[in-house]
């Protein structure tokens, strides 16, 4: 039998509203809400998919604690004066309060998992204006992730999403003059370059065909900044050096570094601030002094090698015991997410984190340590002096903070350092960095070349709208409007699905039959997949979905965190799906390594990709640009650098 929706309130009980007490004090003290006398919240679920008596169970065990909530079936009690706000977050956005009630009562009834949807109810009461209850709504509202939930209760949790649009081609790119082609790049809001769009024009005019709206899309975002490092890969063709008392200081340091770039590659490789970043390493490993150093195909973490001393089980450190050595891999990351969390602060601080963790988990390692550094604004500026299109400054590090602090505690993630610079030149752009450190014996990695007729499984998470052109997204220059517009580009993190990846990878038994591994981070298939080999073929129908409606672009480029690619060898399919499935995590086969040489995607049975590796693999033209090494601001700057509470005064 089919139940409709049924709904419930819950509500903290006096003494443990501590959020809803919080929440008031702020607005009094930093919206100038005076006028407001008091302040409730409630949280409203509907669930479909239950019978009334399994609703009514979940009730007591799920949604509420009899110890400290107040549970009101079907309606919320209101008193005199109050005025209700219900907040919500947007449709493809992921709710994790929602998610997690879903397994919980699928544990309960031992069925198929029911259909939740929340929201947060305030309850605001004095003698509010209009223009209280708008700023009230402004202030709590980020129209990123979030809207105003509607009142009525929905006749159905099911999504109704239209049927997906077919292949879309470009009918006339490749005839398209050059005021055709900045018409188009305007259009379809591409980060690549103009001069990046002419040349792919021109790689399908080769091909004679017209390219689809996914390729277009999928070269956007594997050539994007975020992906490919273009900024730091730009070439600088001369270098000037502005007259002061630090000319000969950086001329010598520059002769110093052109004359390496002489002794490790000849001077062969372009001239760029990667180059400029990397090539003392390069040069100490030519010396043979980087023994350590963990070199492999695999580029998802900073890797070396240590000889791990291993107490017997059961002692503690600096008891006299004999240790064991053992060969271990140390893997370092750190994640810069300035831009989501300029907009988004909750998600973009807590996927910040969660993507750290991620790389050197799939390496294989087992992340245990943390660190957390960050750049704002004064959090204590006026609200009406935010900038246009921007959130307060407050707004953005109390909830940047909740966001890691969030991420970190779920996962079970220590984290060491936590330091925050506050200075007014973070308050056009948000710094927030996390980094990690993770090992793992050196016996349970295994990495290999993909072969032919290998497989590649996707573990994890399921796809969403959510971070659709992340990674495009963090590569273009922002405006006022970013904060409307630039929603689907912030991801929400799943910690608890992450932790079963964690166990998963701990296990030997599933990391020893791993061939290389991918996380789902910026570009979603199209990268975490599309650099796993060279020549693959990829189904996009097999992608597992969040909800029906995606179509094959989104397919292909979202970024719904807490997913992993790995290679494996199909006669450890049947194996890895076995250990996969007793941690509780979905693995489906979406692609297969073949031996043609370029990347291919089908969905509902077309080709809409079909890519040459080696036309991927240029990245896009090169960009060219000169250089002037400034003299800096006062005369001991190579003694004494100028502190942030300095400059705040």
């Amino acid at each position: 039998m089919k139940y409709g929706v049924m709904r419930v309130f819950v509500e903290k009980k006096p003494g443990a509203d501590i959020e809803a007490a919080r929440l008031l004090a702020d607005l009094r003290e930093n919206l100038g809400m005076q006028r407001l006398e008091g302040l409730r919240k409630a949280v409203r679920y509907d669930a479909e998919g239950m019978s009334p008596e399994e609703f009514e169970t979940a009730c007591r065990q799920v949604f509420g604690e009899a110890a400290v909530d107040h549970v009101y079936p079907e309606t919320l009690p209101m008193e005199a004066g109050e005025r209700a706000v219900a907040i919500e977050y947007l449709p493809g956005q992921y709710d994790q309060r929602a998610d997690s009630a879903a397994q919980c009562i699928q544990l309960l009834t031992q069925k198929e998992r029911p259909l939740i949807r929340t929201a947060n109810i305030y309850l605001l009461k004095g003698k509010l204006t209009q223009g209280d209850m708008e700023a009230f709504k402004k202030y709590c509202i980020n129209p990123v992730d979030s809207r105003e939930a509607a009142w009525d209760k929905p006749s159905t949790l099911e999504q109704k999403d239209p049927q997906p649009a077919d292949v879309a081609v470009l009918k006339g790119f490749c005839a398209l003059d050059e005021a055709g082609l900045r018409d188009c790049h305007r259009q379809l809001g591409l980060s690549m370059s103009l001069e990046d769009l002419a040349f792919c024009q021109t790689y399908f005019q080769s091909e004679k065909r017209e390219p689809s709206l996914t390729e277009i899309r999928v070269i956007d975002t594997y050539w994007s900044d975020h992906c490919r490092h273009t900024t730091f890969q730009t070439i600088i063709e001369e270098i000037g050096i502005e007259e002061g008392p630090y000319g000969a200081v950086f001329k010598n340091a520059l002769a110093a570094y052109m004359a390496l770039r002489k002794q490790v590659h000849g001077g062969e490789k372009p001239l760029c601030l990667m180059d400029m970043a990397t090539i003392n390493t390069k040069a100490l490993r030519q010396a043979g002094k980087l023994e350590d150093l963990d070199v492999s195909e695999e580029i998802n973490a900073c890797s070396i090698k240590v000889e791990a001393e291993i107490l017997p089980s059961g002692e503690r450190s600096g008891e006299a015991s004999e240790t064991t050595k053992v060969p271990y891999l140390v893997m370092f990351k750190n994640e810069t997410h300035n831009h989501p969390t300029e907009i988004e602060p909750f998600g973009g601080a807590a996927t910040c984190i969660g993507g750290a963790i991620r790389d050197p988990l799939s390496g294989r390692s087992y992340v245990y340590q943390a660190m957390r550094v960050t750049g704002c604004g004064n959090p204590l500026e006026r609200i009406e002096d935010t900038l246009p299109g921007k959130l307060p400054q407050r707004t953005i590090t109390r909830e940047a903070a909740h966001g890691y602090s969030s991420y970190g505690n779920q996962i079970g993630l220590a984290t060491g350092l936590v330091d925050e610079v506050y200075h007014p030149g973070y308050t056009a752009k948000r710094m927030e960095i996390g980094a990690v450190v993770g090992a793992a014996p050196e016996s349970h990695v295994v990495r290999e070349t993909p072969a032919p007729g290998d497989i590649i499984l996707l573990l994890g998470g399921r796809t969403g709208r959510d971070g659709c052109g992340g990674a495009t997204g963090s590569s273009k220059s922002h405006d006022e409007q970013s904060i409307e517009t630039s929603g689907a580009e912030v991801q929400k993190g799943n910690a608890p699905t992450e932790r079963k990846l964690q166990r998963l990878y701990r296990n030997p038994d599933f990391t020893r039959r791993v061939k290389r591994c991918n996380d789902f981070g910026a570009g979603g298939v199209s990268v975490a997949i599309g650099e796993l080999a060279d020549s693959l073929d990829i189904d996009l129908d097999a992608v597992p979905k969040k909800y029906e409606g995606l179509d094959g672009t989104e397919l292909a480029i979202s970024e719904s965190q807490e997913r992993m690619a790995v290679v494996i060898d199909e006669k450890d399919l049947e194996a890895v799906l076995a250990l996969a499935d007793a941690e509780n995590l979905e693995a489906t086969v979406v692609a297969r390594v073949a031996d043609h040489g370029r990347m291919r995607m089908t969905w509902r049975g077309k080709s809409i990709v079909d890519l040459s590796r080696a036309f991927l693999n240029t990245s896009g033209v090169s960009q060219r640009a000169d250089a002037v090494i400034a003299q800096p601001a006062g005369e001991d700057y190579f003694k004494k650098s100028p502190s942030p509470e300095t400059d705040m005064a």
